[in-house]
């Protein structure tokens, strides 16, 4: 049965299911990102989907009344391995040769995606909010600290004594330090001109800085999609970006001084991000098998000033997401003892200067 256009177009995941066994006859491009691999014309739910069987169930009933029904909060795990929740409804159809198959209209809503929207509006609300307080935050700072080192330069060539001189050289060292932290916090001065940038590129120049910082970190791996298009950014922000959250990744494993750190890119197909829905945003994953995001961190982790490592800034993650959001893209995360994973999402789209 040709599918209309207008299927292809839809963010919920529709199916065709005919024969006996129930096969699939149509999948919509939604359907196929939320179950992923093995979903493909003449596969068997049952082999595609054995666990899942509240679904089977619910079919088989549909199948057999000729009733339609939702079934609400059903739960199964994906070809790829990844958990779900979602509701289905389920629509028997007539259009079968012959009438004597069976055939159903399946679609199916992730619930997890709908709470990924709602989670991901809230991070975008908080960093808005967030970047107002520490731009101001940071003028205030920054102001005095021209004084302060003008006065410790000052100091530095009136004394004599090779401690007070030493003292000075101090205050200078930290004087700069803090106005670094300072323009990192406050953004460039000036608007960036954007181009065309390969993300595959932008992940390799990370991976060899990565390397060379870290000559004995954990293993870098890479799992790049050939067909990602490009994408239109400040090439440097995006480096910035993903070396971040490389290096975050690098220091989670460090006290266990093994693991692997893992860099993925995907497209993305009708995804709605920071409320838009785009037609396609490209989405490069950060992952690795450390001990995962300590539960104390986990509603600050984007927040300036927060770390979990001793001796660090805590400006890392607020960076990143900052860089990312200038591009109309954000940052979202999952974490489990053994899996984290940090998502940049880009639209593919130009977006609007910010």
């Amino acid at each position: 049965m040709p599918a209309p256009p207008l299927l292809d177009a839809l963010t919920t995941a529709v199916l065709r299911l005919a024969g006996t066994p129930l096969a699939v006859t149509y999948a919509n491009p939604a359907a196929a990102e939320l179950l992923g691999p093995g979903l493909h014309p003449g596969a068997v739910l049952h082999e595609l989907l054995p666990h899942a069987e509240a679904l089977h169930g619910a079919l088989a009933d549909v199948v057999r009344e000729r009733q339609g029904l939702t079934a609400r909060e059903l739960h199964l795990t994906t070809p790829a391995g990844h958990a779900i929740t979602l509701d289905a409804t389920l629509t028997p159809l007539d259009d079968a040769p012959g009438h004597d198959a069976p055939a159903v209209l399946v679609e199916l809503v992730a619930l997890d995606r709908h709470r990924l929207i709602a989670r991901e509006e809230a991070l975008t609300q908080q960093h808005d909010a967030l970047r107002e307080v520490v731009r101001g935050l940071a003028h205030e700072i920054k102001n005095p600290l021209g004084g302060l080192r003008g006065a410790a330069q000052l100091l530095e060539r009136s004394v004599t004594d090779d401690t007070a001189r030493e003292c000075a050289r101090v205050i200078l060292t930290e004087a700069d330090r803090l106005r670094a932290l300072v323009d990192a916090l406050l953004g460039p001065a000036q608007r960036v001109a954007r181009a065309p940038v390969n993300l595959h590129e932008v992940a390799e120049q990370v991976l060899a800085v990565a390397r060379h910082e870290s000559p004995e970190a954990p293993a870098l791996v890479r799992d790049y999609d050939p067909s990602l298009p490009e994408v239109v950014a400040v090439r440097d922000h995006l480096v910035q970006a993903l070396l971040n959250l490389v290096r975050n990744a690098q220091q989670a494993l460090a006290p266990v001084a093994a693991g692997t750190v893992r860099l993925r890119t995907r497209a993305l197909r009708q995804y709605t991000l920071a409320g838009v829905r785009h037609r396609l945003i490209a989405r490069v994953d950060v992952e690795d098998d450390g001990p995962g995001v300590p539960e104390a961190l986990r509603e600050r982790l984007f927040f300036p000033l927060v770390s979990g490592r001793d001796g660090g800034s805590g400006l890392g993650l607020a960076i990143a997401q900052d860089l990312v959001a200038r591009h109309g893209g954000l940052i979202e995360w999952e974490s489990q003892p053994g899996r984290t994973v940090f998502s940049v999402l880009l639209p593919l789209e130009v977006p609007g200067e910010g």
